[in-house]
């Protein structure tokens, strides 16, 4: 029976472990029926967690199809250990099967390492987060370049590249992103910013879907490139002009534009600057 819903990486993996010619024991690629309580799962699946509601479903799907995709297991003994399908044996108990269908092939520790970390990365519940986490725990644990882990997983360098790339943000865009509040897409334009605060503020500007990906990359564009301000060159005069008048209120006195063109801002504090400021006025108009 092919091995169906497994994922193109790990399907493909799969078929890479080949057995031993010499091994005529137990393994073979045809589904048998294997007595659930000699299954155990493997205690080092990075997999520690299952959706209830989805087990919940798969429980009732099992009850009325049974178990369509077998499982993979390794002989330990007379016994069997899961490398792939936990979660279909899980609900297949809780159904109350008594037999899975399951494949039964001999693998090597570190086989069995990659079977079950990529089965993990396979999962289609990850968020962008959980995703390069086990991406970044594959290459460790097995020594995996970005072009080795893409073959593996059935992706692209690419892709695996700007996923790993999500893990270098700042935890708080982190948190973002493994919330559902900062999709992958946005995330990723952050990534060319060498500034964390700067990350971080435009990820709080993009979250919740208040901009498109497209908007979001001419913010982070107009951020990394800002348009330079025009300095408006002032006269001597114009800035005497400024300082006298500051002296005659004072109070500060501010101007914008130059001699041809502007405003001139006199600022006053408090009642008494108003006061000031009106008296001399009334003092000049009283000269006329």
């Amino acid at each position: 029976m092919p091995l169906k819903g497994l994922g193109k990486g790990l399907g493909a993996l799969l078929g890479d472990f080949d057995l031993d010619d010499n091994d005529t024991t137990s393994a073979t690629n045809k589904a048998e029926e294997i007595a659930i309580d000699k299954i155990d799962r493997n205690e080092d699946q990075p997999r520690k967690n299952f959706d209830e509601v989805a087990l919940t479903e798969l429980v009732n799907s099992i009850r009325i199809h049974g178990v369509i995709t077998p499982i993979i297991l390794v002989p330990r003994g007379e016994r069997y250990m899961i490398i792939a399908g936990e979660r279909r044996w899980r609900a297949s108990k809780r159904a109350g099967l008594l037999t899975i269908p399951a494949i039964v092939r001999n693998y090597t520790n570190e086989q069995i390492r990659e079977i079950s970390l990529i089965e993990n990365l396979q999962r289609e519940d990850l968020n962008p987060i959980e995703t390069a986490t086990a991406i970044k725990q594959l290459m460790d644990e097995c020594d995996y370049t970005h072009e080795k882990v893409a073959e593996r997983i059935g992706k692209s360098r690419t892709l695996v590249t700007n996923t790993l790339g999500l893990l270098t943000l700042p935890p708080r865009v982190i948190e973002l992103i493994a919330a559902g509040r900062l999709s992958a897409g946005h995330a990723k334009v952050l990534i060319a910013l060498d500034d964390p605060e700067a990350q971080t503020a435009l990820a709080l500007k993009g979250a919740d879907g208040k901009l498109s990906v497209r908007k979001f990359e001419e913010l982070v564009k107009a951020y990394r490139n800002p348009k330079k301000k025009v300095v408006v060159e002032q006269s001597i005069e114009l800035k005497d002009l400024v300082a006298r008048m500051q002296r005659a209120f004072a109070t500060k006195v501010s101007v914008l534009g130059n001699d041809k063109k502007g405003r001139i801002y006199i600022d006053y504090y408090n009642r008494d600057d108003l006061d000031r400021i009106t008296d001399i006025l009334e003092s000049i108009e009283s000269r006329e």
